[in-house]
């Protein structure tokens, strides 16, 4: 399978002041996804400055664009309930032409987790309310109506005609590195999604030799899963590292993304996603060679 390029644009960005230039910029590029976070605020830096909701931001890039495809990376149940997103979601979709992935994962405990009035989940709470909000979700958006009644969330006869252009569904892309949320993505998940693992990074001193070692152990946690759903091995998820989060720096130049790609490859990745460079961020970078590795590398791969 050939190694996929995606980049993420933070919603950082008014949308007349170079919001809408990077979305259509992504798309010249050749990009193969364009995602965006979905959270009500997020971390220092980005907690005290300008910050915009999602879905909004995809539904004008789906306006903006004709081919590039688009997506959440990830959404949460933190502040979402799957009935209302549903909708929203199936709107997108249609407005988009079918070029919609949602990807979702389990949440955190961060601002997003209290923004509306709660306190934040336990972590066996967060992985609960995941597990039902993924199945829900799943349900609401290949049926014309709806009715469930579960643990965290609930449905009364809800309508959702006439679905999503793509069918059966829009494909979801599942955050996981756990046991159970690797059986969610091998479930339901037409893609998993991995940021390497947390415990492997620049702050415990790790090296990138540790850190590849450890996604591939992921992918083959992701491999094992699928056998115990019964998935097609076939048919497996595709495998999305969203960087940024590991001891690795890829965007230093294009030789070292593609020895970065490469490595990951053999390690089970084909899809790697890259930050929009954002200057006096975690993510700077020099936009030069981020152009370069989007237009020159996916031919050494």
């Amino acid at each position: 399978m050939a190694m996929r390029l995606s980049t993420v644009i933070l919603p950082v960005h008014r949308w007349h002041e170079g919001g809408r230039d990077r979305w259509v910029r992504a798309e010249e590029l050749g990009f193969h996804t364009a995602y965006t976070y979905d959270h009500l605020s997020w971390r220092v830096p980005f907690r005290e400055g300008t910050w915009f909701g999602a879905l909004p931001t995809l539904t004008a890039a789906a306006t903006a664009t004709t081919r590039l495809r688009l997506g959440t990376l990830v959404t949460s149940p933190n502040f979402r309930h799957p009935v209302t997103l549903a909708k929203e979601l199936i709107s997108l979709d249609d407005i988009s032409g079918g070029r919609v992935t949602l990807g979702i994962g389990a949440g955190g405990s961060g601002f997003d987790a209290t923004a509306l009035g709660q306190q934040p989940w336990s972590a066996r709470e967060r992985a609960d309310r995941f597990a039902e909000f993924v199945s829900l979700l799943d349900t609401l958006l290949t049926r014309d109506a709806t009715t469930h009644e579960g643990t965290h969330y609930s449905a009364g006869d809800v309508r959702n005609i006439p679905g999503c252009v793509q069918r059966p569904r829009l494909p979801f892309a599942v955050a996981a590195t756990g046991p159970r949320g690797m059986r969610l993505a091998a479930r339901h998940g037409q893609a998993w999604v991995t940021t390497g693992d947390p415990k492997v990074s620049h702050a415990t001193g790790a090296t990138p030799a540790d850190s590849l070692a450890a996604i591939a152990g992921q992918v083959e946690r992701l491999a094992a899963a699928c056998a115990e759903e019964g998935r097609d091995p076939a048919e497996p998820p595709h495998r999305v590292l969203l960087t940024g989060f590991t001891p690795d720096r890829p965007l230093e130049s294009l030789d070292a993304f593609v020895d970065f790609a490469g490595a990951h490859a053999r390690a089970g990745v084909d899809e790697i996603v890259l930050h929009w460079p954002i200057p006096d961020s975690p993510f700077a970078a020099d936009l030069r060679v981020f152009e370069r590795i989007a237009t020159e590398a996916p031919a050494q791969l």
